[in-house]
């Protein structure tokens, strides 16, 4: 190329000329999806997150177990606040180790609520997201429910009750705390069995969980859903149902535990969006 300065003719050649592009095309972010059996951004895979589960699940279950059925139930004598109020006070620190076991139990709740949510995100993340609020949301309410419990602890111990009430009174006042911490617990497992509702259609369509097991899931929140609502509903006694209906919870522990480490990355289904074309 030639240019004329004054009388004197340069002559430019183009390889003299900076080497910059015309008109630069504008960078496009990557947004490939990733691989849903590979580690997260946050570095958990749906492997790693499904031991998590299953682990918190199991230990759920032993300390549910012990905290509720042995050291609160256990001293609770029905319709005999005295006897109760006797027993409690007798075994207040089995009572105690009891509360504290049942409030682990919510600790560990918000642990598989998180869990379960990345083990599932990869079939449908919004339903996924559903299913983790319903649980979390009950372990706030059984956290509620739960301190009943210790107001009724306070109560048979004496420690800030008023002075004005007989002994009598007080074992009374704590069977109603003991009564308030079964109907807030009842009404929350509603919550609960949506949320096993919810999580049983996902492992359905999971395509690597057992469909036996989603099947499992699926009664065992109907189970909790209809004791819940018997109990609202009932006028007399009610049976629960989720005492013959629970199994599929505790066989998606084991599962998750024992098999989900042998998820092949193939049997997932992602639902990230596909990657943006660049022409």
């Amino acid at each position: 190329m030639r240019i004329h300065a004054g009388n004197a003719l340069v002559e430019q050649h183009d390889s003299d000329r900076p080497n910059t592009p015309r008109n630069p095309a504008p960078a496009v972010p990557s947004t490939s999806p990733v691989p849903p059996g590979a580690p997260a951004a946050d570095g958990w895979s749906v492997r790693r997150a499904s031991t998590t589960a299953g682990a918190a699940l199991l230990a759920m279950s032993a300390l549910a177990g012990f905290g509720y059925v042995f050291a609160v139930q256990g001293l609770v004598t029905s319709a005999d606040p005295g006897q109760t109020g006797h027993d409690i006070l007798a075994s207040q620190g089995l009572f105690r180790i009891g509360i504290v076991s049942l409030v682990v139990v919510v600790a560990l709740d918000v642990v598989v609520a998180w869990a379960l949510y990345r083990v599932f995100s990869p079939v449908n993340q919004s339903l996924s997201m559903l299913a983790a609020a319903l649980r979390l949301v009950y372990a706030g309410v059984f956290m509620v429910a739960i301190g009943h419990l210790l107001a009724a602890l306070h109560l048979i111990t004496g420690t800030g009750s008023p002075s004005a009430f007989t002994g009598e009174q007080l074992n009374v006042m704590a069977m109603r705390e003991i009564s308030t911490f079964n109907d807030i617990w009842s009404v929350g497992q509603l919550l609960f069995g949506l949320h096993l509702l919810v999580v049983g259609y996902l492992a359905l369509r999971s395509g690597y969980v057992p469909r036996l097991i989603g099947a499992l899931l699926l009664i065992a929140g109907l189970g909790y859903s209809a004791d819940s609502l018997g109990t609202i509903l009932s006028t007399g006694s009610w049976t629960n149902i989720s005492t013959y209906t629970f199994l599929g919870e505790f066989l998606l522990a084991l599962w998750l535990l024992i098999h989900a480490r042998h998820i092949d990355n193939a049997r997932l289904k992602p639902t990230a969006s596909p990657a943006i074309k660049t022409p």
